[in-house]
């Protein structure tokens, strides 16, 4: 699947950020021409700086929000596939900030879909949101592709936004042309090298580091936790199967199989026992927006339709964060650490087997 980019000139906004910057190196790793359009990092301590992700790619500093600077990326470049990851991602900060957190997840994909309608270069775009789209009933089954878009908080609402505003974009202008476009919506996503604030596990890692107890606000909240690489990796086949088959694009949930999706609780349990070192944790009541107690991705049509599935489970996923984070703090290279992440998922078995049989059928 990744031979589909060689060559390609791939545009990936948001570039700088966690997801972006792991993306970039797995596109670089598959030989395409990465270009970049985001913010730069806003954190002294990030993922995009401190693995030189920059090297081997066009980084381009702009806001999403300006649509004239947005454009001349596009007619520069000349992209023939755009991943669209720009956004403010944080549920605590979207109720600090609603208006920004709407202004960039909202206008910035309006101008992220107006730049396409114009291009004559862009063949496939994939619109990335989150498993927070749904109108959460804090049911105990997975949420489908079909369910109400309604999320609760500025950043989940913004968001469902952003997915009715990409379907009306694909209806109204993209129906009949050659240009795919598909939108991905993943559960929550964790690995090495995410610094954000408000995160289960850069808490945990925080603590750990500090010698201290890890701080839990709802340590009975069920999430699908997967390692970024997997989310990565489905991006990836959505946008090489859809440029193929253009009825292949469409809504796609990306999240772990049902036995990988755990409690907070469970996840810190985990981490403590990965990392060693008498590690502890201890819920802690704080007061603070809503936030979902309970969230469930059925992600039964990415299966069926582009015969994709989970590689690694909940204890491989924190071990390898662990991994990452204690060769961090050893001084080691991290892109390499990366690198070699990246090749662990591409030769485990249930990876293999799976392209083995995408490629048989």
């Amino acid at each position: 699947m990744l031979k589909f980019y060689k060559g390609k000139k791939v545009l990936v906004t948001g570039h700088t950020g966690f997801k972006g910057s792991w993306l970039c190196t797995i596109l670089k790793m598959a030989g395409a021409e990465v270009i970049g359009y985001a913010l730069p990092p806003f954190a002294e301590e990030n993922l995009f700086e401190i693995a030189h992700v920059a090297n081997g790619m066009s980084s381009c500093n702009g806001d999403i929000r300006n649509l004239q600077d947005l454009e001349s990326i596009f007619l520069k470049h000349r992209p023939e596939i755009v991943f669209h990851l720009a956004a403010q991602p944080l549920v605590r900060e979207s109720y600090l900030n609603p208006v920004y957190t709407y202004e960039t997840n909202v206008m910035g994909t309006v101008n992220l879909l107006e730049c396409v309608r114009k291009s004559d270069s862009v063949h496939s775009v994939l619109n990335v949101t989150t498993d927070k789209v749904y109108e959460n009933k804090e049911w105990e089954w997975g949420f489908r592709e079909n369910e109400r878009l309604n999320g609760y908080d500025p950043y989940s609402n913004s968001k469902s936004c952003s997915e009715l505003v990409t379907g009306s974009y694909k209806r109204s202008f993209f129906q009949d042309s050659d240009i795919r476009v598909s939108t991905a919506r993943a559960g929550n996503v964790i690995g090495g090298g995410d610094f954000s604030k408000d995160r289960i596990v850069p808490d945990c890692i925080r603590a750990a580091t500090q010698s201290r107890p890890i701080d839990i606000r709802n340590p009975y909240a069920v999430r699908p936790f997967q390692h970024v690489i997997e989310p990565l990796m489905a991006y990836l086949l959505i946008v090489a199967k859809q440029s193929e088959d253009a009825s292949l694009s469409g809504n796609y949930n990306v999240g772990p199989n049902e036995e990988n999706c755990v409690t907070v609780g469970e996840l810190a349990n985990i981490f403590c026992n990965y990392w060693g070192e008498q590690l502890s944790w201890h819920g802690q009541q704080q007061k603070g927006p809503h936030e979902d107690t309970f969230l469930r991705l059925d992600c039964s049509r990415i299966k069926q339709k582009l015969a994709w599935k989970p590689t690694w489970g909940i204890e491989e996923t924190v071990k390898k964060i662990i991994d990452w984070q204690k060769g961090y703090l050893a001084g080691e290279d991290v892109a390499k650490i990366m690198e070699q992440q990246i090749q662990d998922y591409l030769f485990d078995s249930t990876w293999i087997n799976h392209t083995t049989q995408e490629t048989s059928a």
